[in-house]
C-alpha cells in the first residue's frame, strides 16, 4: 500500500497528466485527508501507533493539549485545539504523524477559479527556490501555474507597522504600560489566547499582514480565489479561523510550493523576471526574529521624534523561550514595554516547512530588506496606495479602521 507521501506525490503528478487511471493500493483515509484537507486538522494522524514505546511523546509535547486519548485508549488530534506548530511530528519517533496538505484542491481551484486567482507569498520567500530565484521569476512561474498574479504579504506588513506603531502611542504612555505584538506568528498568538489569555487587553486586536492581504484582494475582487505560501504549517489554522476566514482560502508551505513546481516541471530559475518592488525594508524583516520590534520601533520613532517614552523591545523566539518571556512579564521582570514572540526560533525563516535552513533563510532576508527602495512604511508609495483604495485619507485613522486591520480576539 502506498504511504501518505507517496499519494500525494502521485496525485500531484496526475493532475498534470493527460488522462487518468485508477488510483491503485492507497489509504481511503489519506485519500481524503489530501483532498479535502478542511476537514482536517493541520497536524494528521497519518498511521496508527502500535505500543509507543517513547511514553507518548508527542501528547507530552503539545502544550496546546490537542493530543487527547479516546475512550479505548488511542490518541486523536483535536481538530479545535490543534495549532500547527509541529512540535508533535518532530517528537513522534514512528513517523505517525504528518503536516496537512492544501496542494491537491488549491491547484483545482487554479484551474476551475471563475475569477482572479492570486498567490500570496510571506515575507521569508527569498532564496527558498534557490539563489537564482528573483522575486520576478517567481512571480513568472506562478503565472505559468495559472495564478493571475503574486502578491508581496510584506506590503501588508508595512500596513500592520504603521497601526501596530500608532496602537503603541496610544496605549503605551508610561512606566509599567507594555504591547505584545499581534502581527504575524499565529503559535504566539494562540499561545496568549489559550495559556496566558489574562494577558489579551495587552494585545491590538490586529490581524497578521497575510490576513491583511486576503482581504485586501477580496475587497476589490470578491470572487478572486487566494492562495498564500510560507514556512509555516500554523498558517493554515491561521486561515480557517471564524472570525478571519473571509480572507484566504488555501494555505501551501514553500515545501508544497516546491512539489508543485517539480511536479509541473516548471524551474523559476529559468524564466523571464517581471520585476515589480511594492515593500519597504521594514515589512521585508518581518520573516526573521527582530524584524517586528525593528519596524515597529522605527516607525514609532518616525511618527512621533519626541516621545518621552521609546519602544524598549524585547524578543523571544521558540515555544519555550515565548513562555519564559511571558512569565517574566507577569512577574515583572523585564524593563521592556514592546514584547515580540516568534514560534520558531530565527522567526518565520525556521518555519518548519521553509525550504532553506534559518541560517540562509535569514541571510537572504535581511539581503532583501537592504536592497528595498523604502527604508519604512511612511516613505512607501504603495503604502499610500493601498490605504487610499481602502478609503483610508490619514495614517492616524488606522487605529479607528475596522473592516479589513482589525479582528475579534473574543
Amino acid at each position: 500500500m502506498k504511504s501518505f507521501d507517496e499519494l500525494y506525490h502521485e496525485l500531484l503528478i496526475r493532475q498534470n497528466a493527460e488522462g487518468e487511471t485508477p488510483l491503485k493500493e492507497y489509504d481511503p483515509f489519506h485519500l481524503d485527508c489530501l483532498l479535502h484537507p478542511e476537514k482536517y486538522p493541520p497536524v494528521i494522524h497519518i498511521n496508527e501507533c502500535e505500543k509507543c514505546a517513547y511514553d507518548q511523546v508527542c501528547q507530552n509535547s503539545c502544550i496546546f493539549d490537542a493530543i487527547e486519548r479516546t475512550e479505548d485508549g488511542r490518541l486523536k488530534i483535536n481538530r479545535s485545539l490543534c495549532v500547527g506548530c509541529e512540535a508533535c511530528i518532530e517528537a513522534c519517533k514512528k513517523g505517525n504523524l504528518a503536516a496537512s496538505k492544501d496542494a491537491i484542491p488549491a491547484m483545482k481551484a487554479v484551474r476551475e477559479g471563475k475569477g482572479p486567482v492570486y498567490m500570496l507569498v510571506a515575507p521569508a520567500f527569498m532564496g527558498q527556490f534557490s539563489d537564482r530565484v528573483t522575486p520576478g521569476k517567481l512571480r513568472t512561474a506562478f503565472k505559468a501555474l495559472g495564478f493571475t498574479g503574486m502578491v508581496e504579504v510584506a506590503l501588508f506588513a508595512d500596513i500592520l507597522t504603521l497601526k501596530e506603531a500608532l496602537e503603541f502611542d496610544q496605549h503605551v504612555q508610561q512606566r509599567g504600560d507594555y504591547q505584545l505584538t499581534s502581527c504575524c506568528c499565529p503559535v504566539w498568538i494562540a499561545m496568549i489566547r489559550k495559556i496566558f489569555h489574562e494577558l489579551m487587553p495587552h494585545v491590538p486586536a490586529a490581524v497578521s499582514p497575510m490576513i491583511a492581504c486576503g482581504r485586501m484582494i477580496k475587497r476589490l475582487h470578491p470572487d478572486a480565489v487566494t492562495v498564500f505560501a510560507g514556512p509555516c504549517l500554523a498558517k493554515k489554522k491561521e486561515a480557517k479561523e471564524p472570525d478571519i476566514m473571509d480572507a484566504v482560502d488555501y494555505v501551501l508551505t514553500f515545501q508544497e510550493v516546491q512539489d508543485i513546481f517539480d511536479a509541473a516541471d516548471i524551474h523559476p530559475d529559468e524564466l523571464a523576471d517581471a520585476e515589480k518592488e511594492h515593500a519597504s525594508r521594514a515589512g521585508r524583516l518581518y520573516a526573521r526574529t527582530g524584524g517586528v520590534s525593528q519596524a515597529v520601533t522605527e516607525m514609532v520613532n518616525q511618527l512621533h521624534p519626541n516621545r518621552s517614552i521609546r519602544v524598549r523591545s524585547e524578543q523571544a523566539e521558540g515555544t519555550k523561550a515565548c513562555m519564559e518571556m511571558i512569565r517574566r512579564i507577569k512577574e515583572g521582570r523585564t524593563e521592556a514595554n514592546f514584547f515580540e514572540g516568534m514560534g520558531c526560533v530565527g522567526g518565520c525563516v525556521g518555519g518548519p516547512k521553509a525550504v532553506l535552513n534559518v541560517e540562509e533563510g535569514t541571510k537572504h532576508v535581511d539581503a532583501y530588506g537592504g536592497n528595498a527602495k523604502f527604508r519604512t512604511p511612511l516613505e512607501n508609495p504603495y503604502v499610500r496606495r493601498v490605504l487610499e483604495e481602502l478609503g483610508i485619507r490619514t495614517v492616524e485613522e488606522l487605529l479607528t479602521e475596522d473592516g479589513l486591520l482589525t479582528r475579534d480576539f473574543s
